[in-house]
C-alpha cells in the first residue's frame, strides 16, 4: 500500500529536494495539480507524483518537457 502524503510532508519534501517552493496550501490526492514557484521566479503546476517520481522539479523553461518518442 502506498503512503498517503499530507500537505506538510509534501512541503518538507519540496524544501529538502528542490530549489522550488510549494505555493498550494491543501492536498486532496495524487491526481491534484499543485502550484509551485521555480527558483527562476516562474509559477508552474505539476502533480506531486510527477514532481516526486519523475524528477520534474522545475518550470518548463528551466526544465523543458522531454520530447515524445
Amino acid at each position: 500500500m502506498q503512503k498517503r502524503w499530507t500537505i506538510d510532508e509534501i512541503k518538507k519534501f519540496v524544501e529538502n529536494n528542490s530549489e522550488s517552493k510549494l505555493l498550494t496550501t491543501e492536498y486532496h490526492g495524487f491526481s491534484q495539480k499543485l502550484l509551485f514557484k521555480c527558483a527562476c521566479g516562474s509559477n508552474f503546476e505539476k502533480t506531486f507524483t510527477k514532481f516526486n517520481n519523475k524528477n520534474q522539479r522545475k518550470c518548463d523553461v528551466c526544465q523543458p518537457p522531454k520530447e515524445a518518442r
